[in-house]
């Protein structure tokens, strides 16, 4: 059986931001190169999710190098889409303070190449939260096919 989406995003109003950069930017302390989360479109507070995007560009800093004359979307900053996602619902929803620092990825799969120029949208439920720990599970997902899936841990800092 081939992996499914965390949830239904079909008939999804992905058109305007829910929360646009300026806003992800109060809560993510990410700048320059490594802000990877440009948007989200989606957040449901009862159900603990929410939905992201990247616009994975052509021009980015590891297009040159990764792979040349092919340039694929580098699977750790894949995961970094994702990690974003998770701080910036754990900050605003469940009311973290601080920085959520990173505490590792679990069932972590490739699914597909992520090729520029493509939006990527990042799926995102909260799984848990405890002890100043959180899991969440994410998945990218380009034209409704998965691209990658993990389980995110934050650790509050």
């Amino acid at each position: 059986m081939p992996p499914q989406l965390l949830f239904d995003i079909t008939g999804l109003d992905r058109s305007p931001d829910v929360f646009d950069q300026e806003v992800i930017r109060e809560y993510n302390p990410q700048r320059g190169d490594m802000e990877m989360l440009n948007g989200i479109v989606h957040v449901d507070s009862k159900l603990q999710r929410l939905v992201g995007y990247k616009n994975v560009r052509s021009d980015e800093f590891w297009v040159s190098g990764h792979i040349p004359g092919r340039p694929l979307f580098p699977g750790v900053l894949m995961i970094e889409c994702g990690a974003q996602l998770a701080s910036f619902y754990t900050r605003k929803y469940s009311g973290w303070t601080g920085f959520v620092g990173f505490g590792g990825a679990d069932e972590c799969r490739f699914r597909q190449e992520v090729v520029p120029p493509v939006r990527m949208l990042i799926l995102g439920q909260q799984l848990w939260d405890r002890h100043g720990r959180m899991g969440c599970a994410i998945q990218g997902v380009i034209k409704g096919t998965i691209a990658f899936e993990t389980k995110i841990i934050g650790v509050r800092m």
